[in-house]
């Protein structure tokens, strides 16, 4: 809410009761670790966290802490927001977080796989799941969704994203946000969204996590903002702040970021909380002189709540306000903001949790089947030659099962979760055995020892990395096994990637390679002569060159969570066929990234694919690329005004027919350029999609609509949001490459 917005009485009745103090401390979020019973420590954990849990519940005996993040066991929140409420003279309770990332007790595919659907409906469904156990357990609000742009693969938190492309971005935010909060914040059932990190974080020089943003206004404005933007308009209610340095001030001490851009120019009137130890950052950036000058920075910038893990630079804010250096309005706006979406969760009347209840809504057997659901929409099937995919099972007798990903259930749920099962989870093996018949050998082997990162993850000491290699693998053994049963099966199914601690935050790579001896098998098994279909496991694109000529089949499947096993399964078989379509560029080698689709025409265009003397500067698979178990031919798109205003709308038709002998589906995009105007534009930008079903053999006529929204853009040239008056070009298509074009012209009205 802003600072003009009326609040309730019961919030402003807090806010003349509470101290200077009390008003502080519901402006500090604090991490809750707690070892399990009986440990006092975990090698490598921090001493400071193993203190944590008595520092902080002697903060809530005295009314000092505004809300908690890490706690998911529902008996725990309610013995922690007991402490908060008899902790303070006015009952406030307490504001729990999370990280629901992709869900909670059962885990949907990573969200780049959720945005490699192209499906909006499929991916509210899933956080409207993720969010339903979230609140069961007492999770009031969730540190998603990520809506940060991310054009250079080496940035490990590109799997949190939507990819390069700001209007599917746009797409993906909006829906995640509605499935997190419902219709309205406080909808029965449902938590905040936080999209973060306010903003560009995905800009890093060199991929390298947390490292500076320098981005032009043109850039920030045309594709790192939109997506916040659709965030906000569908009513967010909590935006996190970013690490980083942005164009040379840390965001998270920001002014023109958090205030004028997030507050004045997107409208935004919920609350800004830090990323972990944001604001206490600031003096680690050398910007604020030291804890206290980084409160100060971050609170008047526009923060209203600092998560803290290390003695959080807001508990010197009391301090700095009786000197004078913050103003108690500024204080009042963020505790009020902090108060009133409280009040809007009804936590003032319920602040605790139905524990028995809790546990109906974690085993619901319905949450597994949309998981499962999720995860078949959202592979990408790559490469098809020869029709490989799908597999008969009618025909198979002997199935090879390979690599070190195809029987690993932790991998399979993939980075940031936290409150799995592996229990109910399935991997990639046991879904395929479960498939066919007890007929059908199935044989497993990893083939190769698990690669391993050479810095360790930032995950590690928690123990959610997941299993090692056991210390008697035989690592040539199991290779030799591999490729025998690779030589003797019908067809092998070969599983490779990244394991899931080599993706997500601190998890930046210098590379794209399979990771350890992965290729040495991917292509000893390719020697053998049989069929191979290769799976990835991945959250980024690959170095895969040599698959992509020598594999008939790729599936990319990403980490497809809880039912994974089952997905992939019936994707291989032609239970289901693929639908997905490429969230970004997947370049042909690291050299060539950042790499996307929406670059300007520049000089000499005819050598735009030789940029590099040594390979072609194309992309191995464009973005929006993915096949199917059918085909598609396009027609000729039209346009229903040859000529329009500058505020006029225009709606381009195509016939999209399917031309093979099976029901599919078909994401139709529609890409857009402008020939000329006050600044240049890219050779393609995404300005509209739909997923198309067509059944085999039919056509199906698709409309598609652009408007001024599509055409505005903010120009260096005047330093402002401009529509001009041109010639477009418009092309629909299954991929970036589309060939079907028309074009219209917008005159001044």
């Amino acid at each position: 809410m802003s600072a003009n917005t009326p609040s309730s009485d019961r919030v402003e009745r807090l806010l003349a009761e509470l101290s200077t103090k009390e008003k502080v401390g519901q402006l500090i979020q604090y991490f809750y670790f707690a070892l399990p019973a009986g440990i006092e420590t975990v090698e490598g954990l921090d001493p400071f966290i193993a203190k944590q849990p008595q520092m902080v519940e002697a903060a809530l005996a005295d009314g000092s802490v505004g809300s908690l993040l890490f706690v998911t066991d529902p008996d725990e929140v309610n013995r922690l927001q007991k402490l908060a409420i008899e902790g303070n003279a006015h009952g406030i309770p307490l504001l729990f977080g999370f990280d629901v990332i992709h869900g909670l007790r059962t885990i949907f595919p990573v969200p780049i796989a959720l945005a490699a659907s192209w499906d909006a409906d499929t991916i509210e469904r899933a956080q409207t799941v993720a969010a339903r156990e979230a609140r069961a357990v007492g999770i009031h609000w969730a540190f998603a969704p990520m809506v940060d742009i991310a054009r250079d693969p080496r940035w490990g938190r590109i799997v949190e994203g939507a990819g390069e492309d700001p209007l599917l971005g746009s797409v993906v935010a909006a829906a995640q946000v509605r499935g997190f909060q419902g219709d309205r914040l406080g909808a029965d059932g449902h938590i905040i969204a936080g999209p973060k990190h306010f903003a560009g974080y995905g800009a890093a020089l060199g991929g390298r996590d947390y490292d500076e943003v320098d981005l032009s206004d043109q850039e920030f404005y045309n594709t790192y903002l939109p997506p916040f933007k659709a965030a906000i308009d569908v009513g967010a209610g909590n935006i996190m702040s970013a690490y980083m340095d942005l164009n040379g001030v840390p965001a998270s001490g920001n002014h023109w970021l958090l205030t004028e851009v997030l507050r004045d120019q997107l409208g935004f009137d919920g609350f800004v909380v830090t990323d972990a130890n944001a604001a206490k950052d600031l003096e680690t950036h050398h910007f604020a002189a030291d804890t206290t000058d980084s409160g100060v920075r971050a609170l008047n910038a526009g923060v209203d709540m600092e998560m803290g893990i290390f003695q959080p630079a807001f508990e010197h804010l009391t301090q700095a306000i009786d000197d004078g250096r913050v103003d108690i309005a500024r204080v009042d706006e963020a505790v009020r903001r902090i108060l009133t979406v409280k009040e809007q969760l009804g936590l003032f009347e319920q602040p605790y949790v139905d524990v028995e209840a809790s546990k109906q809504v974690l085993a619901d057997p319905a949450h597994r089947d949309e998981a499962q659901r999720a995860a078949e929409r959202s592979a990408v099937l790559l490469r098809n030659e020869g029709g490989i995919l799908p597999l008969s099972p009618d025909a198979l007798q002997r199935v090879a099962v390979l690599g070190p990903l195809a029987d690993s259930k932790r991998d399979t749920v993939g980075p940031w979760v936290f409150d799995f099962d592996l229990d109910e989870t399935v991997s990639i093996a046991e879904g395929i055995k479960a498939r066919l018949s007890d007929a059908v050998s199935v044989a497993v082997e990893p083939g190769i020892a698990t690669p391993t990162r050479t810095f360790p993850s930032m995950f590690d000491s928690f123990g959610l990395s997941g299993p090692s290699t056991p210390e008697d693998f035989d690592p040539e053994a199991s290779f030799a096994r591999a490729v025998e049963l690779a030589s003797h099966a019908d067809v092998a199914v070969l599983v490779l990637g990244e394991q899931q601690d080599m993706i997500g935050e601190n998890a930046s790579r210098s590379e794209l390679t399979l990771p350890g001896d992965q290729q040495r098998l991917l292509e000893a098994v390719v020697a053998t002569g049989t069929p191979v279909a290769l799976v990835l496991m991945n959250g980024r694109p690959l170095e895969i060159g040599w698959a992509a000529e020598n594999v008939p089949g790729i599936l990319d499947v990403w980490y497809p969570g809880t039912r994974g096993g089952d997905a992939v399964a019936a994707l291989l078989f032609g239970d289901v066929a693929p639908a997905g379509k490429l969230p970004f560029t997947w370049p042909r080698s690291v050299g060539q990234v950042p790499m996307h689709h929406a670059i300007t025409r520049s000089h000499a265009p005819q050598d735009q694919g030789k940029r590099y003397w040594n390979e072609a500067s194309t992309p191995l698979f464009p973005f929006g690329h993915g096949l199917s178990y059918t085909s598609f031919a396009y027609g000729e798109p039209t346009v229903d005004a040859a000529t329009a205003g500058i505020h006029d709308t225009v709606t381009v038709s195509v016939d999209v027919t399917n031309t093979g002998d099976r029901d599919g589906v078909e994401v139709v995009q529609l890409y857009l350029h402008q020939r000329f105007g006050t600044s240049s534009r890219p050779l393609r930008q995404l300005k509209a999609f739909e997923r198309v079903e067509i059944p085999a053999g039919e056509t199906r006529t698709v409309r598609l609509t652009v408007g001024p929204d599509e055409r505005r853009y903010w120009s260096a040239a005047t330093r402002d949001w401009v529509l001009d008056a041109t010639v477009f070009d418009v092309w629909v298509g299954g991929d970036a490459t589309a060939e079907p074009h028309a074009e219209f012209t917008i005159t001044d009205d």
